[in-house]
């Protein structure tokens, strides 16, 4: 039985992997998947999971973009822009870490479910859509992350507060939020990339506080599902982060927002019928 199950988490591994970093929503995507293919565990342990497997998802940026997040035993002139990017990633994670202290326990109870995350799947991807289509006429005015200000970080940062709803997606949110003020595409995304770091890792200990706070312990069999999907999340996340980086530069969100339609009208005709 436990070996039907680490093929279950390495398929969840590798859902989060490519979903974490596409503005397509992880979290919803395992929503679905669990309720179509749903591991024999507790919902306790389950809702952790959920998150906790983005660990490993997010470690793989420090380890793609370590020269220009590490600040240490750099030139001074390096090192002030290393510090100046983590001030600016810091400020723009404050919207959503506040929110989801505040609300999380409410998220959890009623915003999980098949119908939000279909909603929210839809209604994104025809914003990606529009956007892409007003964006074809204007010049980007933010180029980099150097460029990017404070109030733009926290700007992006209130956008990416949306992704507490399921769905929505916090690299989809974080990146529109971007294009919204002007800054490119790649810049968005790779702005979202570092965002994720403070963001996923302050989620993730949340849960497990609260998941041991609340009486509850790991089996032996439900620690090694959690660090399978973590392994298999971080190897996957590797290859589609490139991917990603390597797509902008020629490519627009469309096809994505597409995907997010057609994906949430599958979503709700299976649910509904």
């Amino acid at each position: 039985m436990i070996i039907y199950e680490i093929l279950k988490v390495i398929l969840l591994g590798i859902i989060e992997g490519i979903t974490e970093w596409l503005p397509v929503s992880s979290t919803g995507h395992l929503i679905i998947l669990d309720e179509l293919l749903s591991l024999k565990v507790s919902e306790e342990f389950l809702s952790m999971f959920r998150v906790v497997i983005q660990l490993g998802a997010i470690a793989a940026v420090p380890v793609l973009f370590w020269e220009k997040l590490f600040p240490f035993s750099k030139h001074p002139t390096e090192k002030k822009v290393t510090i100046r990017l983590w001030v600016k990633v810091i400020v723009g994670s404050i919207p959503a870490a506040l929110l989801g202290i505040i609300f999380d326990d409410l998220f959890d109870r009623y915003l999980y479910n098949y119908f939000v995350v279909a909603l929210a799947l839809i209604v994104y991807g025809i914003v990606f859509i529009f956007l892409e289509k007003i964006r074809a006429e204007k010049k980007n005015t933010i180029n980099s992350i150097n460029d990017l200000t404070y109030a733009d970080a926290l700007k992006i940062g209130l956008f990416q507060s949306l992704s507490l709803i399921p769905g929505t997606s916090r690299s989809g949110s974080s990146i529109l939020g971007g294009m919204l003020i002007g800054a490119s595409r790649e810049t968005s995304a790779e702005f979202s990339f570092f965002m994720a770091i403070p963001i996923m890792l302050g989620a993730s200990l949340l849960k497990i506080g609260k998941y041991f706070v609340s009486g509850f312990t790991l089996s032996g069999d439900e620690a090694i599902l959690l660090l399978i999907g973590m392994v298999v999340s971080f190897v996957v996340s590797l290859a589609v982060i490139r991917f990603l980086m390597d797509y902008v530069k020629s490519h627009d969100f469309k096809i994505f927002g597409y995907y997010r339609i057609i994906l949430g009208l599958i979503v709700l005709l299976t649910f509904l019928f």
